[in-house]
Order: C-alpha cells, then sequence, then structure tokens
C-alpha cells in the first residue's frame, strides 16, 4: 500500500521557517517524482516545487523560488520541503503527492498518490 505522510507544518510569524516533510512508504524509489503543492481556502491548488529521484532535478513555483528549496533522502524515503523567508501569501494546506510513473513536474494530476496534507499558517 502507497503512504504518504506529511508532517511539519504549523504557525509561524512572517519572515520565519518551517521544514515540511513527506515520509513515502510502499513503492520503489528507483524513478520517481515527489512534489509539493498547496490550497488556500478559496483558491485552486497549484504546484510549489518538485524534485526527480533520478537525476535530482528540481523545479520551483516563481512565487517561491528562493525562499523554498527542495531536497530527499532516499535512504529514509523522505522529501523535504525547506520554506524560508515565510509570507501570509503562504499560508495553505501542503500536500505531497508521488508520481511513479513519470517525471518531476508541477502538473498536479499526473501525480498517482497524494497524503493527507499539513497546514502552515503565516501571520502577518
Amino acid at each position: 500500500e502507497v503512504q504518504l505522510v506529511e508532517s511539519g507544518g504549523g504557525l509561524v510569524q512572517t519572515g520565519g521557517s518551517l521544514r515540511l516533510s513527506c515520509a513515502a512508504s510502499g513503492f520503489t524509489f528507483d524513478d520517481y517524482a515527489i512534489g509539493w503543492f498547496r490550497q488556500a481556502p478559496g483558491k485552486e491548488r497549484e504546484g510549489v516545487s518538485c524534485i526527480s529521484s533520478s537525476d535530482g532535478s528540481t523545479d520551483y513555483a516563481d512565487s517561491v523560488k528562493g525562499r523554498f528549496t527542495i531536497s530527499s533522502d532516499n535512504a529514509k524515503n523522505t522529501v523535504y520541503l525547506q520554506m524560508n523567508s515565510l509570507k501570509p501569501e503562504d499560508t495553505a494546506v501542503y500536500y505531497c503527492a508521488a508520481n511513479t510513473r513519470g517525471p518531476a513536474t508541477m502538473l498536479g494530476y499526473l501525480y498517482e498518490y497524494w497524503g493527507q496534507g499539513t497546514q502552515v499558517t503565516v501571520s502577518s
């Protein structure tokens, strides 16, 4: 059974930092991609960042470039999202998702498996 479990969300002030974790199990990490997505109340889900296990390539949404960093620890089957210089507009539920059949992409509909989400709230 494929499982993705996010953790690390919380309440932080503007300018603060959080590190989200996505622990994955139930599939082989030979050729997969993990994406981070977020959804704020009343807004559509948007891609935040993604990473490919095969070559370590990454991608970021323009809104988080220079502030967020995605990384992976394949030995632990865990992907991290380090979020620095947080802004109130980063407030959302953050989800990680796995694409076990294709490359890293910011297109959410290509991801097969999703975690339950973790709330990030940035106060002004």
